[in-house]
C-alpha cells in the first residue's frame, strides 16, 4: 500500500469517516488492517473482529450460493423461475425469467421507486413473498417485469430477493441458515451475520452521515438478506474472496466448481462488464471483479484479480454522499493498484 497510516487518518478525517477497516490478500495471503472509532463521540476503536454493514455486496454471497446450489444439482442458471418458485411468482405471461438474468440484473425488472429501504424502528422484518407482491412499507408495488429479460441492464434489489425467495422455496429453509451451513460453518466466517437485532453492540460499527455524525438508530437494518442484509467484517470477506479464487483452481472448501467460479466472471448477457453477482474490468486472466456496498451510513468495496490471487475489501462506516471512487476507498483503491 502506497498510502501510510498517518495519511489515511488524515484522508479519513477529510471526508468526515470516523472508522475504517481493510483486508489485503497478496498472493492468496491476507493481512488487515483498521482506523479510528466504531462511534462517533466514543472511545469504541474499530479492531480486527468489528462488523459493518455490507450492504449491497450481501449480493456477491448470494451469487456465490446460487452458484454452490447450481453444482448441486438444485438450481439450473437458465430454468424458469416460476418453476420453481411456491410463495409468490413473477408475473409475466410474455417472458421467461430465470436465475441467469436475476443474478446479473438484467431480468427486466425495474425497482418500484421508494421501495427497499431500510427496517423502520420497532418493525419485524417483513416476508420476502409479501416484499414481492407489494404488501408492505417497504415495497408498495408488486416487483413486475418491465422490459425483455435480456435486453437491458437495470441493477435490481427486488431481482435479488426473488433469488432469496427462490433458494427458500427450494430448500425449505430460511436464507440465512442455508447460508451459514454451506458458506459461513466451512469457511469460517465467524463475524458474518444476517440478524436484524443488534445484541451485541461492542462488536458493531455505528452508522454516520456525510458530516461524521451519527446516523438515526445508529444501525440501519436492511430486511433483505440476499440483496442487503450482510453484516461483516473485511476478513471475513476477504476469506470468501480467497475461497473464489481457490475455486478457480479447482480447491474450493465449499464445493464450488472452477467453471462455476469462471462462469461469475464471465461477461453475461447484453454487458460486457457484469458476471453474475459481480462487476468486471477487462477480461481472461487479467479480469478485475468487484462488488459495492452502499447504503445509510455505509461505504464499502470488494476488488480483486482472482487469477493474480490478488485482493482488496474495505469498509466504512460513513455515507459521504458520493461514489466511492471519489472518497477515501476510491484514494486506498488507487493507491493499491500502483
Amino acid at each position: 500500500m502506497e498510502l501510510s497510516r498517518v495519511q489515511i487518518h488524515e484522508r479519513m478525517k477529510h471526508h468526515h469517516v470516523p472508522g475504517l477497516s481493510m483486508a489485503i490478500i497478496q498472493n492468496g495471503a491476507l493481512s488487515t488492517d483498521c482506523f479510528g472509532l466504531l462511534e462517533a463521540g466514543t472511545e469504541r476503536e474499530v479492531q480486527l473482529d468489528s462488523i459493518f454493514n455490507a450492504c449491497s455486496i450481501s449480493k456477491l454471497l448470494a451469487s456465490i450460493l446460487v452458484m454452490k446450489l447450481s453444482v448441486q444439482g438444485l438450481i439450473d442458471l437458465d430454468e424458469d423461475v416460476n418453476n420453481r418458485l411456491v410463495s409468490w411468482r413473477v408475473a409475466s405471461d410474455e417472458y421467461v425469467v430465470t436465475p441467469r438474468h436475476l443474478l446479473s440484473h438484467q431480468s427486466g425488472i425495474i425497482d418500484p421507486e421508494g421501495s427497499f429501504s431500510e427496517l423502520n424502528a420497532g418493525d419485524r422484518a417483513p416476508s420476502m413473498a409479501g416484499v414481492l407482491a407489494g404488501r408492505t412499507l417497504y415495497c408498495k408495488k408488486p416487483v413486475e417485469v418491465k422490459d425483455e429479460p435480456g435486453s437491458d441492464f437495470q441493477y435490481s434489489d427486488a431481482g435479488y430477493c426473488i433469488i432469496q425467495l427462490l433458494i427458500e422455496d427450494i430448500t425449505g429453509e430460511p436464507f440465512e441458515k442455508i447460508v451459514k451451513e454451506l458458506i459461513f460453518e466451512p469457511l469460517k466466517m465467524n463475524n458474518s451475520t444476517f440478524s436484524v437485532t443488534i445484541s451485541e453492540k461492542r462488536f458493531f460499527s455505528s452508522g454516520h452521515n456525510r458530516k461524521g455524525e451519527l446516523v438515526p438508530g445508529h444501525y440501519p437494518i436492511y430486511p433483505y438478506p440476499a440483496a442487503s442484509g450482510l453484516w461483516t467484517t473485511p476478513s471475513d470477506l476477504a476469506v470468501l474472496v480467497i475461497e473464489f479464487m481457490n475455486a478457480l483452481r479447482g480447491e474450493s472448501k465449499i464445493g464450488l466448481t472452477s467453471r462455476a467460479a469462471e462462469a461469475m466472471i464471465s461477461p453475461q448477457g447484453s454487458k460486457e462488464w457484469i458476471g453474475l453477482g459481480l462487476f468486471l474490468d477487462g477480461a481472461g486472466q487479467s479480469v478485475e471483479m468487484s462488488s459495492l456496498g452502499w447504503g445509510i451510513g455505509f461505504q464499502c468495496m470488494m476488488v480483486a484479480h482472482p487469477y493474480q490471487k490478488n485482493g482488496l475489501v474495505i469498509m466504512t462506516n460513513a455515507d459521504t454522499g458520493e461514489h466511492q471512487m471519489k472518497g477515501i476507498i476510491g484514494e486506498i483503491y488507487k493507491s493499491w493498484e500502483v
